[in-house]
């Protein structure tokens, strides 16, 4: 086994391992590593993507999971790139993303043209899976239902300290329409944690683009992230982890503070609609209300 550092993809893959194990086989962690002649600690470290196994390691764990050739073979040429510090993913693999997010003891994060998936209502998120065009339909909500239930690592006992940048265009773009823009400005002003608006005043200093997230750990390397419409960036190097925290070194000295972020989003919030007599022209000024209660 080779001591290399683990990453978000290497730990995913060491868990679909320990999956397998327990799905097709009777045995324990320990029973495992007998069987196949292994020290008593190799199979722990394979199953939590600690270390890198070999390939002939990786067959005879596979083979005793009574997993085919076929089958083998695919999973080792997804195997070669786990320890990569750099990978891409297609954006509909939300597995690895799920493993990184859920481990980490800090979050810092920035969206210029939608709302972190973190903090998304379900309307809003359901209507950007249904804009983008991504999805099938018949499977958007069982994607909008994963995207709510990550959500819950931030009502955690031991949550991570989150500080979410969000630029102001992502507050004037309409997802879904006004209706659901009012429900997410509220989700955003009355439920969740740090939020830092980059206002579009700041122009192009604050126009960087994109979406970009860092995860920081209590033992393992942080990880950069970045997602676009044709892939996730998953980047574990010295280099990425770096350029990643002057970004949002930068994007602390023009943000808002969260007291004037709050007052920004108070604002949207209680923008009278067009039609006043719409059922949900009065939400904001129910929900100022009874922040002010």
């Amino acid at each position: 086994m080779t001591p290399t550092p683990s990453t978000p993809y290497s730990r995913d893959l060491g868990d679909e391992l320990r999956h397998l194990r327990e799905k097709h086989t009777s045995y324990t962690g320990t029973e495992m590593g007998y069987v196949l002649g292994w020290h008593q600690t190799k199979v722990s470290n394979v199953e939590n993507g600690k270390v890198r196994a070999s390939e002939i390691d990786i067959v005879q764990y596979l083979t005793t999971c009574k997993r085919s050739r076929t089958f083998a073979e695919q999973f080792l040429n997804r195997y070669r790139r786990a320890f990569d510090a750099y990978f891409v993913q297609v954006p509909e693999n939300l597995r690895t993303l799920v493993f990184a997010e859920g481990s980490a003891t800090k979050i810092t994060s920035y969206d210029q043209t939608f709302i972190h998936g973190l903090l998304q209502t379900e309307d809003y998120a359901r209507a950007l899976f249904r804009q983008r065009g991504l999805i099938p339909e018949d499977k958007i909500e069982s994607f909008v239902q994963f995207r709510i239930q990550r959500q819950a690592i931030l009502q955690r006992e031991h949550r991570p300290d989150c500080t979410f940048y969000l630029h102001e265009q992502a507050l004037m773009l309409q997802v879904g329409g006004a209706r659901v823009m009012e429900e997410q400005i509220s989700r955003l002003l009355f439920k969740t944690h740090a939020i830092r608006i980059v206002p579009a005043s700041t122009g192009e200093r604050g126009a960087i683009g994109g979406s970009y997230t860092l995860w920081e750990y209590e033992k393992d390397r942080p990880v950069a992230f970045a997602e676009t419409l044709i892939g996730q960036l998953f980047a574990q190097s010295v280099e990425a982890v770096a350029r990643s925290k002057d970004l949002f070194n930068h994007l602390d000295e023009i943000a808002l503070d969260e007291g004037q972020s709050r007052s920004l989003l108070m604002q949207y919030l209680s923008r009278p609609r067009e039609d006043p007599d719409d059922p949900g022209a009065h939400v904001a000024q129910e929900q100022l209300q009874r922040w002010h209660a």
